[in-house]
């Protein structure tokens, strides 16, 4: 049967996930507790069996699969088709920010009408589209073997849904943590989940440095 192993990584914390705005295509790097999460990730992985490493080319991916890289001995390969969902207009402002000066775009963004997207963005319908052709694209490369794929949020959100046969505008009820371990399948029918959000690696570092 051909089949090709998934392990999906969202990039590490940055400054503007605390904050709750909007990265989108922009290029933010990790803040120190996403450098040690990508750390943390990459030791995880590091029995792993590789055959490719691919990350989305903005920078808090691209550093957290870097850290990935020096521990699997694998080099990463950037793909713009991994990069965050384009949010136009609204990158760079905080989600309030958003509310208070575009409430009708607020409403539609957060309802997920899947047709709608932000001035100079990208649609939901448009977004999955993009990941399920890069994904299976990559995939399909790799027949029998394992790759490592990096990116964003909404990267794995629509990895989620694609995997589980979740619509668009289901309600999000699966975790989507910085740093987590996600396991899919693809084979020419599609993606199968394996595992999600397995974030027992950072866990562990906090009661190891509680306990030192």
């Amino acid at each position: 049967m051909q089949v090709t192993r998934i392990i999906a990584i969202r990039h590490g914390e940055t400054d503007w996930n605390v904050d709750k705005r909007i990265q989108g295509q922009l290029d933010i790097r990790l803040n120190d507790v996403g450098l040690w999460q990508a750390t943390r990730v990459a030791q995880a992985l590091g029995d792993e069996v590789v055959d490719a490493l691919y990350a989305s080319d903005l920078l808090r991916a691209w550093q957290t699969a870097q850290a990935i890289a020096e521990v699997t001995g694998c080099p990463p390969s950037p793909h713009v088709g991994l990069r965050e969902r384009g949010f136009g207009q609204f990158e760079g402002l905080t989600y309030a920010e958003i509310e208070a000066s575009w409430p009708d775009m607020s409403r539609q963004w957060r309802q997920r009408e899947p047709l709608w997207a932000p001035p100079g963005g990208e649609s939901l319908v448009a977004l999955r589209e993009r990941v399920l052709a890069t994904v299976s694209g990559l995939a399909a490369q790799h027949i029998g073997g394992q790759i490592i794929v990096v990116a964003h949020g909404g990267v794995m959100d629509m990895l989620y849904r694609l995997a589980t046969g979740q619509g668009l505008q289901a309600p999000r009820a699966w975790e989507l943590g910085n740093a987590a371990i996600n396991r899919l399948l693809w084979t020419p029918d599609g993606l199968t989940l394996v595992g999600w959000a397995d974030t027992s690696h950072l866990d562990q570092a906090v009661r190891d440095e509680s306990i030192s």
